[in-house]
C-alpha cells in the first residue's frame, strides 16, 4: 500500500520536473530564435538600406567579437586566418620570417628576431632587431592593410619577402627568403652546478610534454639530481600537455584536474596515464604573473600533490578552460566551456567576468577559501598559484604594468641597445646610473596612467549635482590629484627592484637572445639562486612540503 502510495505521488512529481524543464528548454530554444530572427532582419535592411556600401563580412566580424566580449577574453571568434594561426601556435611549426611582431595600425615592430632564423639573417649585416619598425611589406603599406598585416610575413618555404622598415629614425630595406620555424616548447635547457639541472617550459604545445621529457632525461644523465622547472611568462595552451608534463614527475593514475561544466559531458576528471621518469627527485617550480592556464595546473597540482616547491610571485589566475567548435566555412568559435580545479578541488580563477565594476571591467575574486594540499599544507583559491617562497623582483604592481603595457621599457632598451656596446653576457650589469638614465626617459616620454585612488577621485569629481562637493571641496580634490601625479615619478623608485628586473630581461635579449638571457639568470636571477640554496639545503625542502 505504502508503495502505492510512493508511485501515485512521485509519478506526478516526476512528470512536472519533466514539464518545467521542457518548457524551460523551450523557452530558451524560442528566445535564441527570436533574436536571432530580429538581427538577421536587421543585417538585410542595414546592407540594403544604409547611405553608403557597406561590407556585410566585417559588420558580421565585428558583430560577433563585439558581443563575446561582454563573456570572458578566452571567448573568441575565429575566421580562417585565426583558426590557421590556431593550429600553427598549437603545433609549434609554421612558415615565415621567424620573429615575434606586435601590430600597429600603421606599423609591424619587431618584438624579437629568433636567433639564427631568416628575419634575423636578413641582410648584408645584422638582420632584423627588436625596435625595428617595419612600414611596407613587398608592394603593400602595412597603414592601408585592412587586415592583419603579420599574415603577409607568413608564406611557402625559400619565399621571399622584401620588406621596408625604419630603425632609430631611418629608413631601410631588406629582402627575408622564408623558411620553415619551429617554435620549441623547451628553448633551453643546462646544468646550474654539477648535480642541480635547469629547465625553460616557455609554452604548452604539441612539443611540450616530449621536449620536457627529453630535458629531465639529458640532465640527469648529466649528474642531474635536482631539478629547477621555470614556467615564468609561459601562458599556457594545451591541457593535455600540462597533464603529461605533471605526469613526469607523478606516478601514473594521479588525479590532476577536474573540469565542472554547465554541460555535462564536459565534466571530466584527467589523471596521468603515463609511467613517470622520475617520482622522487627534489623538484623547484618558478612561476611569476604570467605564469598562467596550463602553468598554474602543473604549478598547481605539483604544490597540491606535495611533489615541489613553488617559487616566485603569484601566477596569472586563469582557471578557465576552453575548447574549439567547429562552425561554417571553416570558422570556428573558442569557447569557455568549463572551470578547471588542481587536485585539492580549488579553482584559481582570479577575475570574475560575470560581476562587472560600473566600468564594465571584471572584478577581482573576493570569495576566498582555504583547501589542504597531501600533507596537510594550507593553500588557497581564487586568484592565481600563491608561491611558498615569494620573489619580490617578480611581483608586479600597477607601475610596473603601466610601463610594460605601454612599451616604456621595450623603447629604452632598444635605446639603450644603440648606445651601449656589450661583448659578453658576464660584463652586463644595469647599474644605478643607468636606472636614473630610464627615469629621465620615462619624463621624456610623457608617460603616465592612472591609479586606482585616481580613478576614484575622478569619479567623484564628475558626480555634477552632489551637495558636498562645493568649490573648496572640488579644489582639495584637484590639490590631491596633482599630489598623486607628481609623486609617480617617485614611484619609479619606489619599485626599482620590479622595473630593474623587466629592464635587465629585455637588454640583455636585445644582444644575446634568450639563450643569453638564460645563461645571465643561472648566475643573476633571484628566482633560481634562491631555488638553488633551497635544494643544497634538503632538510629545509622537505620541511616547506610537510
Amino acid at each position: 500500500m505504502k508503495n502505492l502510495i510512493k508511485k501515485r505521488v512521485l509519478i506526478p512529481v516526476f512528470a512536472l520536473v519533466f514539464i518545467i524543464v521542457g518548457s524551460s528548454f523551450k523557452s530558451d530554444f524560442f528566445e535564441i530564435a527570436k533574436q536571432i530572427e530580429i538581427f538577421t532582419t536587421l543585417f538585410k535592411e542595414l546592407n540594403m538600406n544604409y547611405v553608403d556600401e557597406t561590407n556585410p563580412a566585417e559588420l558580421m566580424d565585428t558583430a560577433i567579437k563585439s558581443m563575446l566580449e561582454d563573456l570572458d577574453p578566452y571567448t573568441r571568434f575565429l575566421n580562417e586566418q585565426d583558426v590557421e594561426a590556431y593550429k600553427i601556435n598549437n603545433a609549434g611549426e609554421y612558415s615565415g620570417i621567424g620573429s615575434i611582431v606586435r601590430a600597429y595600425k600603421d606599423k609591424l615592430v619587431i618584438v624579437e628576431p629568433y636567433k639564427n632564423n631568416p628575419a634575423d639573417k636578413a641582410g648584408l649585416k645584422a638582420g632584423l632587431k627588436a625596435g625595428d619598425e617595419i612600414i611596407q611589406i613587398g608592394d603593400i603599406l602595412v597603414k592601408d592593410f585592412d587586415d592583419n598585416a603579420t599574415e603577409l610575413l607568413k608564406g611557402s618555404n625559400n619565399t621571399s619577402v622584401t620588406v621596408i622598415y625604419k630603425r632609430q629614425g631611418e629608413t631601410k630595406t631588406t629582402t627575408i627568403t622564408r623558411e620553415a620555424i619551429e617554435v620549441d616548447a623547451v628553448p633551453y635547457y643546462k646544468m646550474v652546478n654539477e648535480n642541480t639541472g635547469y629547465i625553460v617550459l616557455s609554452k604548452f604545445n604539441q612539443k611540450a610534454s616530449e621536449q620536457t621529457k627529453a630535458a629531465l632525461i639529458t640532465l640527469k644523465n648529466k649528474g642531474a639530481e635536482k631539478i629547477i622547472l621555470d614556467l615564468r611568462g609561459n601562458p599556457g595552451g594545451l591541457l593535455s600537455e600540462a597533464i603529461n608534463v605533471t605526469n613526469l614527475f607523478v606516478p601514473k593514475g594521479e588525479l590532476i584536474v577536474t573540469t565542472k561544466s554547465k554541460v555535462k559531458k564536459f565534466n571530466s576528471e584527467y589523471k596521468t596515464k603515463n609511467q613517470p621518469v622520475d617520482t622522487d627527485i627534489p623538484l623547484v617550480v618558478l612561476v611569476n604573473g604570467s605564469s598562467a592556464s596550463a602553468s598554474e595546473i602543473v604549478s598547481g597540482s605539483l604544490q597540491d600533490l606535495d611533489r615541489a616547491v613553488i617559487i616566485g610571485a603569484r601566477s596569472f589566475g586563469k582557471g578557465l578552460v576552453q575548447r574549439p567548435l567547429k562552425l561554417t566555412y571553416g570558422t570556428q568559435l573558442k569557447v569557455t566551456i568549463s572551470r578547471y580545479y588542481t587536485p585539492s578541488g580549488r579553482c584559481i580563477q582570479s577575475l570574475d567576468y560575470w560581476n562587472r565594476d560600473d566600468n564594465n571591467k571584471a572584478v577581482k575574486t573576493t570569495d576566498i577559501h582555504d583547501f589542504k594540499t597531501r600533507n596537510g599544507r594550507k593553500v588557497q583559491d581564487g586568484g592565481g598559484v600563491l608561491p611558498d617562497i615569494e620573489i619580490t623582483a617578480l611581483k608586479t604592481n600597477t607601475l610596473t604594468k603601466a610601463l610594460l603595457i605601454e612599451n616604456v621599457i621595450f623603447d629604452y632598451a632598444t635605446e639603450y641597445y644603440y648606445k651601449n656596446k656589450i661583448d659578453a653576457v658576464e660584463d652586463f650589469k644595469f647599474s644605478d646610473a643607468d636606472f636614473e638614465v630610464f627615469k629621465n626617459h620615462v619624463k621624456s616620454t610623457g608617460f603616465t596612467f592612472e591609479t586606482e585612488t585616481e580613478k576614484a577621485l575622478n569619479k567623484a569629481m564628475t558626480l555634477n549635482g552632489s551637495d558636498l562637493l562645493d568649490s573648496s571641496v572640488q579644489e582639495k580634490y584637484r590639490s590631491l590629484l596633482a599630489e598623486i601625479n607628481a609623486k609617480k615619478i617617485t614611484g619609479l623608485d619606489t619599485s626599482k627592484k620590479e622595473i630593474s628586473k623587466q629592464l635587465e630581461d629585455e637588454i640583455v635579449k636585445r644582444y644575446f637572445y634568450n639563450d643569453g638571457l638564460y645563461d645571465f639568470y643561472l648566475t643573476h636571477d633571484q628566482a633560481i639562486l634562491t631555488a638553488n640554496e633551497l635544494l643544497l639545503d634538503a632538510a629545509k625542502y622537505k620541511a616547506i612540503l610537510k
